[in-house]
């Protein structure tokens, strides 16, 4: 198995769950096993009247996450052309609710995102209560590359982030700085790479039995401040005037076509965000378009069995088994898309992907925001 898990006990006999993702091979890519060893022992963790605090992180110096374990699931659904492959709903249904639940942890739960963080990475830190990042953090959400959509309740944490931000980073897959996920609200902390260590001390050295948030609270600004001043420059807040004025546009063909211009520009930050959309999956686009328009009034338990239903979808299509092909197996970076041209993609289609792909009641219909 690719967890670790271990307890380290505080000078008041309080303990800590630390959760570490150990597959270093692959960045740390969830699969389905290690979706549910995580949600079994978490759920475990918050039973225990012992585990006061629980610390998610990733083994290995280059990632915290850097997704789902894409690959079998593209082959499942290479192999089940036009249907939904039962690891497809058994892996998408697990992750989901591993998500929900530790947006819904009841404690201290504190997520070290180091690294690259992407995609379920990204999922996993954003449900954390204390979300931190290091001068190392690289977070995007890059599913236009392979065909898929930003899932792991990213219609919820795109579709609240400053004017069109979330639907640029949603169309362009761009990489933000730790910086950055402060300036959006998508990080709590930015700590140094090497105060791990002076972080758990600090934790087991708490009292655990009064004021505990008080406590939490000036360990973390203490450790923040200390590395205040490692923070990279920031990338996106600056530029969201001019993100704002290009997407202020109708259709998400006119949002196609104003970014996809990026390609030349002279800023190698929106050059690379034009490429990237370019040669990425039109189809994706219209469901990054359309989840973040109707993500804005849902409720977190929604949003997720929105997504459950978009993924699901996803899967008896074939541009997502073509871009895991391309980007991740074959690796010639040439997919071959089914709809190439953004505006012959038919409403219809795009409209199915919302459409439910199984009998009977919603696999997530348990979930409640009550």
């Amino acid at each position: 198995m690719n967890l670790h898990f271990e307890e380290l006990t505080g000078t008041d006999g309080a303990r800590i769950g630390i959760a570490s993702l150990d597959a270093e091979k692959s960045l740390n890519a969830l699969s389905l096993p290690m979706i549910l060893a995580l949600g079994e022992r978490l759920a475990s963790w918050a039973k225990d009247p012992q585990i006061v605090c629980v610390l998610l992180r990733g083994n290995g110096a280059k990632a915290f996450c850097a997704g789902g374990e894409v690959r079998s699931l593209a082959q499942a659904c290479r192999e089940h052309p036009g249907e939904v492959p039962a690891l497809a709903a058994q892996f998408f249904a697990a992750e989901y609710r591993l998500d929900y639940h530790l947006h819904t942890y009841p404690k201290p739960l504190i997520c070290w995102g180091h690294g690259y963080v992407l995609g379920g990475g990204m999922g996993l830190l954003q449900s954390a209560a204390i979300r931190i990042v290091t001068p190392s953090s690289r977070l995007a959400m890059p599913e236009i590359s392979i065909g898929l959509y930003p899932d792991v309740g990213a219609s919820w944490f795109l579709s609240r982030l400053p004017g069109k931000l979330g639907l640029f980073l949603g169309l362009t897959g761009a990489h933000m700085n730790g910086r950055d996920a402060l300036d959006l609200g998508l990080a709590d902390r930015f700590l140094l790479d090497e105060q791990q260590d002076e972080m758990l001390e600090g934790l087991l050295q708490l009292n655990w039995q009064e004021q505990t948030a008080m406590q939490l609270n000036s360990l973390f600004k203490a450790l923040a401040q200390e590395a205040a001043s490692q923070q990279p420059e920031p990338q996106w807040l600056p530029r969201r005037q001019q993100i704002d004025a290009w997407l202020d546009v109708g259709d998400v063909h006119c949002a196609w076509r104003a970014l996809s211009q990026l390609r030349e520009h002279a800023d190698p930050l929106f050059s690379r965000a034009g490429k990237t959309l370019s040669e990425g999956c039109p189809l994706t686009a219209h469901l990054v378009w359309e989840q973040i328009r109707r993500a804005r009034h849902l409720s977190l338990s929604q949003v997720f069995q929105m997504e459950y239903t978009l993924s699901l979808n996803c899967c008896r299509h074939p541009e997502f088994s073509e871009g895991v092909r391309a980007r991740l197996i074959d690796k010639d970076q040439q997919p071959h898309w089914h709809w190439p041209d953004i505006k012959r993609i038919p409403e219809a289609v795009v409209e199915a992907h919302f459409h439910k792909a199984w009998e009977g009641r919603h696999p997530l219909a348990d979930l409640s925001d009550l």
